[in-house]
């Protein structure tokens, strides 16, 4: 564990205001349930060109959803909503 520190942390460099979005997988985990809801009541698809169509067709709906409705993440400048100040880099003499 200790040496993934930095990867299991790294939502924390977002803006706060991101970082429950980007912790939790929970709105994948929706889409695939629901995919899988749906194709289970097609049953047996013809091709797989029908299969694409039907997962694509969810994918667009979602997308859509997500657009217009209910915002997944503030469309703010990441820098607005940074509760900590940017760090600076000091200046390289050759």
């Amino acid at each position: 564990m200790d040496s993934e520190e930095a990867g299991v942390l790294a939502f924390m460099g977002f803006p706060k205001g991101h970082r429950t979005q980007i912790h939790s997988t929970s709105p994948l985990e929706r889409l695939n349930a629901e995919i899988k809801r749906r194709a289970d009541v097609v049953g047996i698809f013809p091709n797989e060109a029908a299969a694409t169509r039907l997962v694509g067709a969810l994918l667009l709906e979602q997308n859509d959803e997500w657009q217009l409705k209910r915002r997944y993440a503030a469309l703010e400048s990441p820098c607005t909503l940074a509760d900590n100040q940017p760090a600076r880099l000091s200046a390289v003499v050759s």
